[in-house]
């Protein structure tokens, strides 16, 4: 096993935060990295010099701004939620329900965008969260009108389980997506939680490639598919046509 390099380690010290921990002490910090005390402490020294990463009055380590200023230039995040936010809003309107918007990184959608009502459901996203594709709405649009090899490959391997209802059987999953591209909707059903249900649809680029999908999140319970569907379509078609798409 080759040493790791110079970047390899910079990219740990970033790599230790996630979701579940924004804060880290450099103790912390050096053991998710897996790096010497002495060796994290010079990293960290680096990076919150250039702004990559801020410390507080209490000696705790966040990602910096200057993190966010690049990530905002990336054509998948920011600008996108930019173009598509006038679209969400209304379909935000039109129900006060949980809207989300997404892209596909790798096995997983990544959420760069989430408006919420008080009376929503409930839903285990925010901004920057990733679940497996196969277990949203957003996700099986994706990956439905994704690349066939991918999705021939995803198909085949490990589907994550996280309520009974999750979709964790290959042949049923390929049967999920044909339907989805037949009818352009994708419907996730009780797959993340057991009282919410998605409905999705893809948004394409000016080449006609799938670059997002949008959905609603509503209860299971009072879900209506036939008038969720349309709806959402209307807003991945106004994003699409946005992104300079032609029918």
């Amino acid at each position: 096993m080759t040493a790791p390099t110079a970047p390899d380690r910079l990219l740990s010290v970033l790599a230790a935060f996630d979701h579940e921990h924004p804060a880290l002490c450099l103790t912390d910090i050096s053991r998710r990295a897996g790096l010497s005390l002495t060796t994290a402490h010079r990293l960290v020294g680096a990076l919150t010099e250039w702004g990559a990463l801020e410390r507080d009055e209490f000696g705790v380590y966040h990602v910096g701004l200057r993190l966010w200023e690049l990530a905002a230039l990336a054509p998948r995040g920011l600008a996108l939620r930019q173009i598509a936010l006038p679209y969400l809003e209304d379909l935000y309107e039109a129900t006060h329900e949980n809207v989300q918007l997404a892209v596909r990184d790798g096995r997983d959608v990544v959420y760069i965008e989430w408006l919420s009502g008080r009376s929503a459901v409930g839903v285990h996203i925010r901004v920057g969260a990733r679940w497996p594709l196969h277990a949203t709405g957003v996700g099986l649009a994706l990956l439905a009108h994704g690349d066939p090899v991918f999705r021939k490959e995803y198909c085949e391997g490990e589907l994550a389980s996280f309520t009974p209802y999750t979709i964790t059987e290959p042949e049923r999953l390929r049967r999920v997506l044909a339907e989805v591209r037949r009818s352009g909707v994708a419907v996730s059903d009780r797959q993340v939680t057991e009282d919410a249900l998605s409905v999705a649809a893809p948004v394409r680029g000016a080449d006609g490639a799938v670059t997002a999908a949008v959905s609603i999140v509503v209860p299971h319970a009072d879900a209506q598919v036939p008038v969720l569907g349309p709806a959402v379509r209307m807003a991945a078609r106004g994003i699409s046509r946005a992104l300079g798409w032609q029918p």
